[in-house]
């Protein structure tokens, strides 16, 4: 038989012989890919290792040829953000401290291990170096500085230019048409003096349109606590002296005051007017009941005591406060505690520094890092005791920038001495109090953690995102997002989102576009190393929002068991509640006094109160129609209140014909008709 015509052979190759080869095919291509990943990873990591050297040298070669002027340095990162702000009598020293030695795996030599760059401003004294670098602390917000929250809004007490000044609470910019007093450390400490005026110099206290149409004298005036200059009988010169005793008397004038007071009640008394000599005596009595209550000697409200700032500071724990007492004309308002941030960070930086005197303490750091941010757009006190010595340079920029001569006082006696120690005594009640706090709140996150079997590399960043739906029978549905980290809720992340194109009252379609819109970027961000997912996801609702949740989860090919959904109980009752997973665990119940219950009832309240409010203010506009008045081109604030007053309300514009609406001045027949079309 010839070879072509033998017959074939079949193939009796063996399934399991396939299915090794196979692996082995299969073995080998994901061998070779790792290869490639782990040769594209060494690769990545050799280009970042030289990137990172020559950077440090660019820096240790910029350092080098840094003078020897004070200046303001700033480090940053690879990111390019801002790591560390500081100043310098002498830039070169101070810098080279930085990069001259190891600094291990301290605070300071993980900052000097993540500078990427470095700028350096140079000035003239060491004062404007103080202010330039508070300057860029309260602007860039670096890592490794004590920032304090700005908040210049202190509330004054304001006297009206009026004929017959009316006496007020306010807050805001600065009118030179009237007279402030303060600035006061609390509202409560204004509505105090306010009362106190009432009761001693009758000034009144209502709105100027109130006091325009009265025709007889208000509650206030039998009560005896307004003279009554809103009718003729009160307009005399009677209330312009009160008016000036009152002005007097909040400048610290004191004994000039009573002095006053004491003649014109025996010129009374002489002229047999006893009644009015009566109510003279009246007002120095409690007068003089006040300032014995607030502890004022004969000599505390003279000279330079009659305006002084009390600072005191006090750390541990890792928090420090500062408590800002005031002295305003020779009378203690009362106090107001401030909590820094980066304190740990910012401590074990500037300690670290070569050129620190060896009396340099953490209280002595954030009692000059205060008072560089306070005071650097605020009205600065002659004189300021203090519970640490500070830099004299410090009291010479505040000197400069307040155009007088600001003194700081650090061992005061007399009455400043009674001052100082009330202060430190308000600091230190004060950073209990809030590690007091911290404590509960940090125990609250513990014991969820607990409850859920989580594991978190960091309790302090420990990050919750809630979510809840709300709208009113279907209509201005809202969804909200709130998040929780670092043991407190996170306001400026809140987040509320419109929900549009579903079918009213679905409470589920809803949810699912909210998580599809928050979390389709942030898995990709995610993916990428360039965002974060929250490490829990709570949503308002048992197994239907929870299934949601999930299919979203599935579709983003995030991790199941981030969403917890928090179920009502039996009858909806508070403390009932209980927790759906979304990876199929069984249900848990906390108990009624659980912690971790008590955390998770908080997050759901405040994501539903956000929700509701959102949905309110929406609902309001949709029934109004004040959003599309507003979209109206050509409509302004002007011609949006000439017409709101002419029809009383947006609903009175929408009846109107279009000939109505052109009658009002300023509006046209062209933006009259584009008026009658939005709103219809």
């Amino acid at each position: 038989m010839q070879e072509s015509e033998k017959p074939s052979i079949p193939d009796t190759a063996d399934p399991k012989d396939e299915a090794a080869a196979l692996g082995a095919r299969k073995q080998a291509e994901w061998a070779q890919e790792r290869q490639l990943l782990e040769a594209a990873e060494a690769a990545r990591v050799a280009e970042m290792e030289a990137a990172a050297s020559a950077g440090r040298e660019k820096i240790l070669a910029q350092v080098a040829a840094l003078p020897a002027l004070p200046g303001v340095y700033r480090y940053f990162d690879a990111q390019d953000q801002v790591l560390y702000v500081g100043k310098a009598k002498h830039l070169k020293k101070r810098v080279s401290s930085y990069f001259q030695r190891d600094h291990g795996g301290t605070r300071i030599g993980m900052m000097v291990a993540r500078i990427a760059r470095l700028d350096t401003t140079v000035v003239r004294t060491e004062a404007e170096a103080l202010l330039l670098e508070n300057n860029l602390i309260k602007a860039l917000n670096p890592k490794f500085n004590i920032l304090f929250r700005d908040d210049k809004s202190y509330p004054y007490l304001k006297l009206s230019g009026h004929a017959y000044p009316r006496i007020s609470y306010y807050r805001g910019a600065v009118d030179r048409r009237h007279r402030y007093f303060g600035p006061f450390p609390s509202a409560w400490a204004v509505k105090e003096s306010i009362q106190l005026i009432q009761k001693v110099f009758k000034l009144r206290t209502c709105e100027d349109t109130v006091f325009n149409n009265r025709s007889r004298p208000c509650l206030l005036y039998q009560i005896r606590r307004c003279s009554g200059p809103c009718v003729p009988e009160g307009q005399g010169a009677d209330y312009a002296r009160n008016v000036s005793n009152a002005e007097r008397f909040l400048l610290g004038e004191t004994q000039e005051v009573m002095d006053g007071l004491q003649a014109q009640m025996m010129a009374y008394s002489d002229a047999l007017q006893f009644e009015l000599a009566a109510e003279v005596r009246n007002q120095i009595q409690a007068l003089a009941r006040v300032l014995q209550q607030q502890s004022v000697d004969e000599n505390s409200a003279t000279g330079r005591d009659r305006d002084v700032d009390i600072l005191a500071a006090k750390v541990q724990g890792g928090r420090a406060c500062v408590n800002l007492a005031m002295v305003r004309g020779g009378r203690h308002l009362g106090d107001r505690a401030y909590f820094p941030k980066h304190v740990e960070e910012a401590t074990a930086t500037r300690l670290a520094e070569e050129d620190q005197p060896d009396d340099y303490s953490p209280e002595r750091q954030v009692l000059e890092a205060f008072m560089a941010q306070h005071y650097l757009d605020a009205h600065v006190p002659s004189l300021i005791v203090l519970s640490e010595a500070v830099d004299e340079s410090l009291a010479e920029a505040l000197s400069e920038q307040a155009g007088y001569k600001v003194t700081t006082q650090a061992q005061p006696r007399g009455q400043r001495r009674i001052w100082q120690e009330m202060c430190v005594k308000g600091a230190e009640l004060a950073l209990a109090r809030l590690l007091s706090e911290e404590g509960s709140q940090q125990a609250r996150t513990r014991a969820l953690l607990d409850a859920l079997d989580l594991t978190v590399e960091d309790i302090n960043s420990f990050r919750i995102e809630c979510f809840d739906i709300s709208h009113t029978a279907g209509e201005a549905t809202m969804a909200s997002c709130v998040v929780f980290e670092a043991h407190q809720m996170q306001s400026s992340e809140y987040r509320r989102y419109n929900i549009e194109g579903i079918t009213g009252g679905d409470d589920y379609a809803a949810m699912r576009q909210v998580l599809t819109r928050r979390y389709s970027k942030l898995a990709e961000a995610a993916q990428l190393g360039t965002g974060r997912l929250p490490d829990l996801v709570l949503v308002d609702g048992g197994r239907g929002q929870v299934s949601m949740a999930r299919e979203v989860f599935e579709e983003l090919g995030l991790d199941l068991s981030l969403i917890v959904g928090v179920e009502k109980g039996e009858g909806r009752k508070v403390g009932l509640e209980e927790l759906v997973f979304a990876d199929g665990r069984p249900k848990i119940g906390l108990g009624r006094d659980s912690a971790a219950l008590m955390l998770v009832a908080q997050i759901r309240d405040e994501a539903h109160r956000f929700a509701i409010t959102g949905m309110r203010a929406k609902r309001a506009a949709v029934r109004t129609g004040g959003s599309r008045l507003e979209d109206v081109d050509g409509i302004g604030p002007k011609k949006r209140a000439q017409l709101l007053q002419r029809f009383g309300g947006v609903r009175g514009v929408a009846q109107a014909s279009v000939e109505e609406i052109a009658s009002v001045k300023g509006i046209s027949k062209e933006l009259a008709e584009e008026i009658y079309r939005v709103l219809h």
